[in-house]
């Protein structure tokens, strides 16, 4: 049996229950980085996280730069705040390029390019400019690179992030733009290597533990020695469980917390709660083993209803000029209890919206 509870850990170390947080930075600085290729859920996933932040002071954090959003861990999209964006490319990047170097290859996309395509960007977005993926395509055209190979122009854009160069600007009606990292975040800092390994370990755990150091490789894109060197450098600030034949690592703060009553949590897909880890089995109901079937594995990914820190269902909103409606599938009965706790849910995803709800 397990000597923690470990769902109940996780909801609280992520503040998705006990204390908020009141702004975004705090949110994205605590957690390390956020997923955030899915913008209108990533956004969901950092209000809850805080005491009543709205859809549109999410749009406002992005578009201020108080958050960015960039390729940066893995390859895909992460919030992070502008005094870590450095380090953590530093750090990361180069796997992520390791990664692509072979699509790379496929699309004719090599150093001698990547200088020139850098450039082009560099000065269409001089002086300020925010320009759309689309606008930055032409550019790159006008600069004799050809854009007409499937999904050049996004790799080349990565690449650029990757490189420290863009970033996310603001949005631009329903469209994103890119902007010049120099003048999103100038002053943010560096760190030595072993350092920016030892900071992010020690925010990963603290944010998401318990954790093991498999789950730390997976979420970060390192690798399981420096995974295990980052572990090395902090476990003197953490705790070891052991859960079966594996070591779990969290806060050495963290008292046990007791097993919250029924609340229910509408999560959006790749919330950090249930994509942050390499073994996801702990946010399954124990009762319906079946859904642990590697077939289901994208259970976890989707948006996923929560009642105390495991799936119980997914749900679906479509959002309407006057109101928001919402779908629910639940994969067992439900008690009247987590029926009230599921729809006080859904009026917490309204009210940040500023829409009714409205159930299909």
């Amino acid at each position: 049996m397990p000597t923690i509870d470990i769902p109940t850990h996780r909801l609280y170390n992520q503040h998705l229950l006990g204390p908020k947080f009141e702004t975004p930075v705090e949110v994205v600085s605590q957690l390390g980085a956020m997923q955030a290729q899915d913008y209108a859920g990533a956004k969901w996933a950092v209000a809850q996280r805080t005491t009543g932040l709205t859809d549109t002071d999410l749009d406002r954090a992005l578009a201020d730069g108080s958050i960015l959003r960039t390729h940066v861990m893995r390859p895909t999209w992460h919030f992070v705040t502008p005094a870590d964006i450095r380090w953590l490319l530093a750090l990361t990047a180069p796997r992520v390029k390791a990664a692509g170097a072979s699509r790379w290859r496929q699309l004719g996309l090599d150093e001698a390019l990547f200088k020139r395509s850098n450039a082009a960007l560099i000065k269409a977005l001089r002086d300020g400019d925010q320009l759309t993926r689309l606008e930055l395509a032409a550019a790159l055209d006008r600069a004799g690179i050809a854009m007409d190979v499937e999904q050049r122009s996004s790799h080349i854009l990565m690449r650029a992030e990757l490189d420290g160069l863009i970033c996310s600007g603001g949005r631009r009606g329903k469209q994103f733009t890119y902007a010049l990292l120099d003048e999103r975040a100038p002053a943010a800092k560096s760190l030595p290597r072993d350092e920016a390994v030892a900071e992010l370990t020690q925010r990963y755990f603290i944010s998401h533990g318990p954790a093991t150091a498999q789950d730390f490789a997976w979420w970060s894109g390192l690798t399981l020695t420096d995974a295990r060197r980052g572990l090395a450098l902090v476990k003197a600030r953490l705790r070891r469980e052991v859960v079966g034949d594996q070591d779990y690592w969290l806060a050495e703060s963290d008292a046990p917390a007791q097993s919250p009553a029924p609340i229910a949590l509408l999560l959006p897909a790749f919330d950090e709660y249930t994509v942050a880890y390499a073994d996801r089995s702990a946010v399954f109901d124990a009762a319906h083993p079946d859904q642990l079937d590697v077939r289901n594995a994208g259970l976890a990914l989707s948006q996923t209803v929560l009642i105390r820190g495991r799936i119980v269902g997914n749900w679906k909103r479509t959002v309407q000029k006057n109101a928001v409606l919402m779908e629910l599938n639940p994969f067992r009965p439900l008690t009247k209890i987590e029926q009230r706790a599921i729809t006080q849910a859904a009026e917490q995803f309204g009210a940040f919206l500023g829409l009714p709800v409205v159930w299909a």
